[in-house]
């Protein structure tokens, strides 16, 4: 009876997915690939993807010239040997090797890692057997390849070598592991930083990837601290004419191997670039969703502008004659179909592909025989992008929520909280300092810093005043804005005044600070001095400023043992949480600027 009604609406069953990657899988394989493959989207770009593609663990794709140091790198993640490992001066690693978590030590050959269809190597079997011969995967159990895969490329010749063919597409292999990466270290060594013309062949085809990309400057402690400069400079200078983008590459500097440091001198500025590259390894299992999701988004817009192209081609083709001569014309002129296409469609310049790339490709075929445009298929994936990635977009909170606390264990990341080698030093946490755990954390520099104190000349209430303070905290040359909050976190009575005990916590947070640790939102109740613990245990009325005399009055209550009952926070503003102090504090708009020295808080009647 409401048959129109019916034929008027469109009825969506909505989907009901699992995960985000259970998503991604049903929406590629029912609305993106059916595109793909009406116009040879697999043979133009990227490969069709499988299950193993989605279901991959993070890949981590090391690329270089020979003797960069790639494999003696993975070595140093795993701190062992792996099945079929060969590290050498001459370009030893011919072969692209995937480092893999198995149950016990093997290497698999590439012909039969390509038909396994658990594994995402299935898709290089169009590379034929010269490529598949020189692939191999090497399983071992190992607790860092439960998270990541790890991916040894041959090195990248230079020179002649370079002249010579290696028996397949080695450039079109890379791109196919790059655009399948999770991240991709480019590594260079310190004592050669030219850039041969097939490496800069390589680096071309994957800058389109340069959100994944990381550089490592490696054997940099081989070289002085004058030598490096000069060889990080020159790094730059080549980096910025190759990748040809204003932006500047995070460039990661340091030694990865195992020897002992030569240049003792850079040794705190190695160890922190190797803190910050494994950090940024480490975040890798969290954030996979989200990158496949990117990838997916990335792919199915590029799909879309290829269909596109393929019926514009066609359709510009002659019925009968001239066909030979008006294909040649329509490769010679692809910028300018790219830009018609662009205004007629209104598809983003960014969508579009490589110009160069798509000519060389489009030599191959005859466009007489590309199908015309099936706009059905490109509502659909316009549907999916609108619809079905949006409702799969709102299941990542729950996902990293879930993966929050994931992280990589094992090998270089086998640190542990009590760690005493950790560059991390977490004051909140109670192994950190555990040797000196048992009452106040400070003390074991307390004797330290009460000879500093006494220097100072406390006054009869034992006690410094804000400028002495001032003077001592400011040699540690820290800025005026961490000094306030350290100032903030040690006054624990807030007089505006330090005395022993205030005046060793504020030293024992600078020299905190100044190992590059990050300092406290507010303070542990470890680092709280025996003598102010009560102030953190009895609530107390906030202090009221005596206008005539322009100090505070806390009242009967205002002594060493007693005081407000909460810590400085700075995500509650920069307060006490639960109480509402009248005088100001580092924190606040006045003294927001750091041009403005750190007397103007501590002079201002404190």
């Amino acid at each position: 009876m409401f048959s129109w009604l019916r034929g008027s609406q469109k009825y969506k069953e909505v989907e009901v997915y699992n995960n985000v990657i259970d998503g991604l899988k049903k929406v590629y394989k029912k609305k993106l690939r059916p595109l793909e493959e009406q116009y040879k989207f697999g043979e133009f770009h990227s490969p069709y993807l499988n299950d193993g593609d989605f279901d991959a663990k993070p890949m981590v794709l090391l690329i270089g010239q020979y003797s960069t140091g790639k494999t003696t790198f993975i070595r140093y993640l795993l701190e062992k040997d792996f099945p079929g490992i060969r590290i050498g001066p001459e370009p030893t690693t011919d072969r692209f090797m995937a480092i893999m978590h198995g149950p016990h030590e093997q290497v698999t050959p590439g012909n039969a890692l390509a038909v396994d269809p658990q594994f995402q190597f299935r898709a290089l079997q169009q590379f034929g057997n010269s490529l598949l011969s020189r692939l191999e995967a090497s399983f071992l159990p190992h607790p860092v390849l439960e998270s990541i895969t790890l991916v040894d490329t041959p090195g990248i010749l230079s020179g002649e070598k370079q002249r010579l063919h290696r028996g397949y597409d080695f450039e079109g292999v890379i791109a196919w592991f790059a655009d399948r990466a999770d991240m991709i270290i480019l590594l260079f060594d310190a004592h050669k930083l030219d850039i041969s013309d097939e490496f800069r062949r390589v680096i071309d085809l994957i800058k389109k990837n340069q959100s994944k990309i990381r550089i490592v400057l490696n054997k940099a402690d081989m070289i002085s601290t004058q030598q490096l400069m000069r060889v990080y400079g020159a790094l730059m200078w080549s980096l910025g004419k190759v990748l040809g983008t204003p932006e500047v590459i995070r460039v990661y500097i340091s030694s990865f191997w195992d020897r002992p440091f030569q240049m003792e001198e850079n040794r705190r500025l190695y160890e922190a670039e190797q803190e910050d590259l494994f950090a940024d390894i480490q975040s890798l299992p969290r954030t996979a969703a989200v990158r496949k999701l990117n990838d997916m988004i990335k792919r199915a817009r590029l799909a879309k502008v290829h269909a596109y192209i393929m019926s514009h081609l066609r359709n510009e083709m002659p019925s009968f004659f001239y066909k030979q001569s008006k294909q040649e014309e329509l490769i010679d002129q692809l910028d300018k179909v790219f830009l018609a296409l662009h205004k007629s469609k209104g598809l983003p310049v960014g969508d579009f592909p490589s110009v160069k790339q798509m000519k060389e490709k489009l030599l191959e075929y005859d466009f007489t025989k590309f199908p015309r445009l099936h706009q059905g298929m490109i509502d659909t994936v316009e549907d999916m992008l609108a619809v079905d990635i949006s409702n799969i977009m709102k299941m990542l909170p729950r996902e990293e929520a879930r993966s929050k606390d994931h992280r990589i264990k094992g090998g270089a990341f086998g640190y542990s909280d009590a760690d005493p080698f950790s560059q991390v030093r977490d004051l909140s946490k109670p192994t950190t300092y555990a040797a000196y755990d048992e009452g106040w954390i400070v003390a074991q520099d307390a004797a330290r810093y009460d000879s500093i104190f006494e220097k100072l000349g406390p006054n009869p209430q034992g006690k410094i005043v804000g400028n002495v303070a001032r003077e001592q905290m400011m040699k540690s040359k820290l800025p005026n804005s961490v000094l306030r909050r350290i100032w903030v976190l040690a006054d624990i009575d807030e007089d505006g005044m330090l005395d022993s005990d205030e005046f060793a916590v504020a030293m024992f947070l600078i020299d905190h600070k100044l190992s590059n640790q990050d300092l406290p939102d507010k303070l542990p109740d470890r680092l709280i001095p025996p003598s102010k613990r009560a102030y953190f245990r009895t609530p107390h009325p906030a202090p009221r400023r005596d206008e005539e005399s322009g100090g505070y009055d806390a009242g009967p209550t205002a002594s060493h043992n007693a005081g407000p009952s909460a810590s400085y926070s700075s995500a509650s503003g920069g307060g006490y949480a639960g109480y509402s102090f009248s005088r100001a504090r580092p924190m606040d708009d006045e003294y927001a600027d750091d041009s403005q020295d750190l007397s103007s808080y501590i002079d201002r009647g404190h």
